[in-house]
């Protein structure tokens, strides 16, 4: 009943109009006086300090400010070209070098809304020219810049691991596979959507054309390399890779194809701040949030209290996902994680369920909660680009959300998904 209360108090606050930051933490705050008193304030500000200067964390505004170099430097452009080369030659290639692009993006940026604003500026407006409908052009944009937070390095599998004290270089490992299953299974729906509608192709296949697209985009394709090889290889942490990305995005930007100036450093810079604000914001108010609920007990009450209706593995499973469906639809994901990582992760450890497979469920329910409404943030950002209505998008859009739904339901029943390759390279 507690956990019933908390939650609806902080969507009664949010409605009020209230940032979902503060109003986590003035819900976790008046729980904290009424159950201990004013001395519960002196934890609370040493809990958001402890929880502000977490290692870990430092790699989400490093990955936010890379991002947003890629989009001032050229980068994004020159993996669109070698993609098109690459694929797009089949029928509805537009559509599938949009999932391509989406997947080489999500390697180097982490962010689905990133992902989404650098590449649906570019091929939206051709996909559209070349005779796409805008509602489909949009709901392929927007479902494949979901991968970004599937495909390592992700932020919100950083923002989990750093709230459930699980390894974020494992989270990365794990993310591969069902990354790579939704991508492909992605492409396959673009080729039915091409058959089905007539889609064009965007010219012959051409060796030539594909190798001088490679010759062009050789260093923005090293970027995923660099970052991916040194995390997986064990040279760099998750942190220290973030750092890397920004290091060869500046290289590469100012170096190479000589298109980023101070200027357009200075945007990067302003925008990295203000998303990272945002996200710090939120993480100091899980720290006071997580220090309410561990001090009343709930995610203890809450764990027996579902034991007591059912032990069943498979149930519990069930019911995890559809809380999180449903959170995701209502919260973007940094605020979803800080809210209910706390509540279910003993659950989730009583039942066995092992961390890092969760995390994974978690950040694909979170892609879905991304691409429906009424919250949508990538897809609403992919409908600002193409100028149509969220409705008309979300139709279009239904068979790419019904694949990332069958990983999910792959992730949380067959957990050899997620975890067999990370069981090959760490054993156990």
């Amino acid at each position: 009943m507690t956990i019933l209360i908390v939650i609806l108090a902080i969507f009664l606050v949010c409605a009020l109009g209230v940032p979902i930051a503060v109003s986590i933490a003035v819900v976790a705050l008046v729980g904290m006086l009424l159950e201990s008193g004013d001395l519960a304030l002196y934890n609370a500000a040493l809990a958001i300090y402890s929880g502000a200067v977490s290692f870990p964390l430092i790699a989400i505004p490093l990955f936010i400010l890379a991002g947003a170099l890629m989009n001032t430097s050229g980068i994004s452009r020159r993996i669109i070209g070698f993609t098109s080369a690459l694929v797009g030659f089949v029928r509805g290639g537009l559509a599938m070098v949009n999932v391509v692009a989406s997947m080489f993006f999500a390697e180097i940026s982490g962010s689905a809304v990133a992902d989404s604003a650098a590449l649906g500026s570019i091929l939206i407006p051709e996909m559209k020219r070349r005779g796409y409908k805008a509602a489909f052009a949009a709901a392929v944009t927007s479902s494949s810049a979901s991968l970004a937070i599937i495909i390592p390095p992700s932020l919100t599998m950083i923002l989990y691991g750093a709230v459930a004290e699980t390894s974020i270089v494992r989270l990365f490992v794990a993310g591969v596979v069902p990354g790579l299953l939704g991508g492909f299974m992605m492409m396959g729906v673009c080729y039915w959507a091409a058959v089905r509608y007539d889609l064009p192709r965007d010219g012959a296949f051409s060796l030539r054309r594909l190798w001088l697209a490679f010759r062009e985009a050789f260093w923005a394709l090293t970027l995923p390399l660099i970052i991916l090889g040194g995390i997986f290889g064990g040279f760099v942490t998750a942190t220290e890779g973030a750092a890397l990305a920004v290091l060869a995005a500046l290289v590469i930007g100012f170096g190479v194809y000589r298109e980023l100036d101070l200027r357009l450093l200075v945007d990067s810079l302003r925008e990295g701040i203000m998303q990272t604000a945002v996200v710090m914001m939120l993480v100091a108010a899980s720290a006071v949030l997580g220090l309410y609920l561990t001090q009343a007990k709930i995610p203890q009450q809450m764990t027996e209290q579902i034991l007591a209706l059912t032990d069943n593995r498979f149930v519990v499973l069930a019911l995890l996902n559809v809380l999180l469906l449903l959170i995701g639809m209502f919260l973007h994901g940094a605020a979803a994680i800080i809210l209910v990582v706390p509540i279910v992760l003993p659950l989730v450890r009583e039942m066995g369920i092992d961390p890092i497979q969760f995390g994974i469920m978690l950040t694909l329910n979170l892609a879905i909660g991304q691409q429906t409404p009424p919250v949508a943030s990538v897809l609403a950002t992919t409908c600002s680009i193409a100028k149509t209505d969220m409705m008309t998008v979300t139709r279009a859009n239904l068979p790419f959300i019904a694949v990332l739904l069958v990983v999910l339901i792959l992730v949380t029943y067959v957990p050899a998904v997620p975890l067999s390759l990370v069981h090959l390279v760490y054993g156990g």
